[in-house]
């Protein structure tokens, strides 16, 4: 039976899923970083920084579900590419805002474009990846956005210094029009025969969600609980990240440059952490996951506690460079496990739904950061033990996780892909 292929290896996939997540991370990324000079251009007050750093992540949110549904039932290649092109054009088009209304539509716009990456790439693994490697897989997939926390800052402080925020958009939006161009060349199927296939990625299309299976993941005790940890987690580590770089300028008085320097140095031990937690997660005994994601909850809120208490900057960063230790696990715990417990028809889905809870948390985060900081008169006090208290969510969060294999039925029973 003839049925489209990938002519890639699942290594030269996985290379370009993270070429495309390290892409979508920047275009996130830089606007933690942009917004210092947005709000000075704007006469912006840390509530409405938060709307706009808030409002990326409500469009996203909402496209996590659907784009994990469209890639179960129309392959990810298309969503993929879609996805790339919708959020390069929102990207340029940040750049020609010229009020605080217009900035949060193209925003808002911009998280809609890239919702449905995430869950793609994700369906992509899981088809593409066989289950025993696939907590590694995902763990490469998500270290892009640590490798964009080593490029960010540095390109975004250059950029801004040299050509303005305006500008800076409109030549990132270049680069994601070219990792479009190779979505579109270089992940091109192919009609091949079934004995083809043993060799080469399966087209997700050739395995159709089973009926009802959408519904009833809303009922599955594993993916309820991973999204309630996913928004824990998203709390803490989307707050951090869009007021991190307005604290450091604001309260421990660095400057753009040297700001931007400094973060190099914790998103290059994301890196490394991100690449040591794939590889250990798919040693360990299933059900210890809840254990480490539990704790790794725990270490995470007292890591930030300490960070923004740190009596020098040296100390800020030192802590700033441990919290990868316990975002890496998190992160890698909390988007491999749907694809390694649940059916390989439903991963996009699955994925979708459980990311849902972090993009909200993306959204609400900034956001309540920025009234907290208001209501505090500046300082950041109130915010931290704000971010500390999700630290604890995520911990009770994972305790509730089943140890032993997901219980999930379908009205149907899956269906097996022919090279299966």
């Amino acid at each position: 039976m003839n049925k489209l292929t990938y002519v890639q290896n699942p290594k030269m996939i996985l290379i370009l899923l993270f070429a495309g997540n390290l892409f979508s991370a920047m275009d996130r990324f830089v606007i933690n970083y942009g917004i210092v000079h947005i709000s000075d251009d704007l006469q912006l007050s840390a509530s409405s920084t938060g709307m706009i750093l808030s409002v990326f992540f409500l469009g996203y949110a909402i496209m996590q579900i659907p784009g994990g549904w469209m890639a179960d039932r129309f392959g990810a290649r298309i969503v993929l590419i879609v996805s790339v092109f919708s959020f390069t054009i929102f990207t340029s088009l940040t750049g020609v805002a010229w009020s605080l209304v217009s900035l949060l539509i193209i925003r808002f716009m911009f998280g809609l474009g890239e919702g449905s990456f995430f869950p793609a790439g994700a369906k992509m693994i899981s088809v593409a990846i066989p289950q025993e490697k696939r907590s590694q897989a995902m763990s490469v997939f998500l270290s892009a956005l640590t490798v964009a926390g080593v490029i960010s800052p540095i390109l975004a402080a250059t950029l801004l210094v040299s050509i303005g925020w305006r500008m800076m958009f409109g030549i990132i939006g270049i680069f994601g029009f070219t990792i479009g161009l190779l979505y579109w060349f270089l992940l091109k199927p192919k009609v091949g025969s079934q004995s083809e296939t043993s060799s080469r990625v399966e087209d997700s299309q050739t395995e159709v969600p089973p009926k009802g299976s959408f519904i009833k993941l809303f009922k599955t005790p594993l993916v309820l609980s991973l999204m309630v940890a996913s928004f824990a987690f998203g709390f803490i580590s989307w707050g951090v990240m869009s007021w991190m770089p307005t604290y450091l300028v604001q309260e421990r008085g660095l400057n753009l440059i040297s700001m931007g320097l400094l973060q190099m140095i914790p998103a290059m031990t994301s890196v490394l952490f991100y690449i040591i937690a794939g590889y250990v997660l798919d040693k360990v005994r299933k059900g210890r996951e809840k254990w480490i994601g539990g704790f790794s909850g725990l270490g995470l809120a007292l890591f930030v506690y300490l960070m923004f208490n740190a009596q020098t900057l040296t100390g800020v960063i030192i802590y700033q460079s441990i919290i990868p230790i316990f975002s890496a696990a998190l992160s890698t715990i909390i988007f491999s496990l749907p694809l390694k417990r649940l059916p390989e028809a439903i991963g996009g889905s699955a994925v979708g739904v459980v990311n849902l809870g972090m993009q909200v948390a993306g959204f609400i985060a900034p956001l309540t950061l920025g009234f907290v900081i208001d209501a505090f008169d500046g300082s950041f006090k109130g915010a931290v033990w704000l971010l500390v208290s999700f630290g604890v969510v995520c911990f009770i969060a994972f305790m509730t996780l089943n140890s032993g294999k997901e219980n999930y039925t379908t009205e149907n029973p899956p269906i097996v892909p022919a090279a299966k």
